[in-house]
């Protein structure tokens, strides 16, 4: 048994992280272009340094990120040169509607969106469009306060409804939010809320998801209206979570953690909150503003497969003193687990540890998977001949891609394609680095902004090639 011939291989990006062009063509404002990058990036992206507007004190690297809004055509060459079968890609939610509260789209973001999705398919090249991937237009979130707001769903639903009608022969496949459950982690970055003192925070995130969750049945119901033919996935920012130990304690711990996070999943999966999650509200005192008819809306659209990303896996302990040595994953807190090796930014690699989550989302669901993120981040240096011999990527891409592979053809899971993270060099969302590179295409710009954004193949590009061609059998 080996993969599916019409497996879906690829790569993916975000509007945010490789367009640039942020106020070009009639677009507006969005949460992304006032996040800086340096020291108070993070602080913005969880909402607890208010920064609603660009100064002059900082770098925002989103203005122009890779350039993609006027290299399009070259980048979408090159993927089809790697053999690319789909390609994910995200829509600047303010290249639609600028404001977001807009009644008329904005006809020239339509149109450079018809031109990259034109571009994909003269290559045969399917778009895997995620609707919002941590975008949000700053004016909805300085008028309603983001998704705090039931005013949101609306906004979003129109969104859809023009993305779907407008583009219903061109994609197929959609995602509705990019790793829904970053909001209870990047409440800014993901969803634009910013917290004010005192405000019980818990209790804001989980209503906005809710709206989240409520508009992401809503696109899934308006899709199959347009065109029954349509894929709507979800998204999740995924990996299992292991005990420290096998106490029963650090068991639980674990499970739990992985609850926080499979919460999402099992609304738009199964179309209803878990008792769990019931109980977890009633103990931090959270009551849900649930309106009649959100839960037969949530119940009657399910999406039809589950996207996930994976970097790394996660580790946790009952023991509050062990729990104090945290490393970095994904800007998930995790404990250092001693049998992995670490990336220069300190994430975990573990192969394996796709395969479990792999096997435990598809026991859980039993729906199709998509892995829609997978990838190394490190710095790339030219040799003397300015090639780069990026075979720390190649190895790890390989033992994903064995591990993926032994989770469909050893283990029965159902799985529709893979999609490596950055597949060509894009701004960091985690740190606003371009140094931290995951992509096959080396693009020359650096943390300052500096370079000619001249994209040249690194070793890797050849490598993923050969994966292709060869469906997977070929990684060596």
């Amino acid at each position: 048994m080996t993969l599916r011939n019409d497996f879906l291989w690829g790569g993916a990006t975000a509007a945010n992280q490789c367009e640039g062009g942020y106020l070009e063509g009639n677009k507006g404002l969005s949460t992304v272009d006032v996040i800086p990058a340096g020291k108070d990036r993070v602080a913005v992206m969880r909402g607890k340094m208010k920064m609603l507007e660009c100064d002059e004190e900082h770098y925002y690297p989103s203005h122009e990120a890779i350039d993609f809004y006027h290299h399009y055509k070259e980048d979408i060459a090159l993927f089809a040169e790697m053999g690319f079968k789909c390609f994910r890609l995200s829509i600047a939610w303010t290249r639609i509607f600028p404001n977001g509260d807009d009644i008329i789209p904005n006809e020239e973001g339509l149109k450079f969106y018809d031109a990259v999705f034109d571009e994909c398919l003269k290559y045969g090249i399917e778009p895997l469009v995620t609707i919002t991937h941590f975008d949000v237009p700053m004016n909805l979130v300085n008028t309603i306060g983001s998704w705090r707001s039931r005013k949101m769903i609306d906004h979003y639903e129109r969104l859809c409804e023009t993305l779907f009608t407008r583009y219903k022969d061109k994609v197929k496949y959609w995602l509705t939010f990019n790793e829904i459950n970053m909001i209870l982690h990047l409440s800014f970055g993901s969803s634009g809320l910013v917290f004010e003192e005192g405000e019980n925070e818990e209790s804001i995130k989980y209503q906005a998801a809710h709206h989240q969750l409520v508009a992401s049945a809503k696109a899934t119901e308006i899709a199959h209206k347009i065109d029954p033919k349509f894929k709507i996935g979800c998204m999740l920012a995924g990996a299992n979570t292991y005990p420290y130990t096998c106490a029963p304690e650090d068991v639980w711990k674990a499970m739990n953690r992985d609850r926080e996070h499979y919460f999402f999943i099992d609304v738009q999966a199964r179309g209803e909150y878990p008792n769990y999650a019931k109980k977890m509200f009633e103990k931090m005192n959270i009551n849900l503003k649930i309106e009649d008819g959100d839960e037969e809306l949530l119940k009657n659209n399910t999406v039809d497969f589950i996207s996930f990303s994976y970097y790394g896996s996660r580790l946790t302990s009952a023991d509050p003193e062990v729990n104090t040595k945290q490393t970095a994953a994904n800007l998930f807190p995790t404990l250092r687990n001693p049998y992995l090796k670490v990336s220069e930014w300190g994430w975990q690699i573990d192969s394996l540890g796709l395969r479990i989550t792999l096997n435990s989302l598809y026991d859980r669901y039993q729906k199709p998977l998509f892995i829609v993120e997978n990838g190394l981040g490190a710095v790339d240096i030219p040799n003397e001949n300015v090639n780069i011999e990026d075979d720390y990527r190649i190895e790890y891409l390989r033992e994903h891609i064995k591990a993926m592979k032994d989770a469909v053809t050893e283990d029965g899971v159902e799985l529709m394609g893979y999609t490596p993270w950055g597949c060509i060099d894009l701004v960091s969302s985690s740190t606003g680095e371009m140094k931290k590179r995951y992509g096959f295409i080396y693009v020359d710009k650096d943390d300052e902004g500096r370079g000619i954004l001249k994209r040249s193949k690194k070793k890797s590009f050849y490598w993923y090639k050969k994966v292709i061609e060869t469906n997977g059998e070929d990684l060596e």
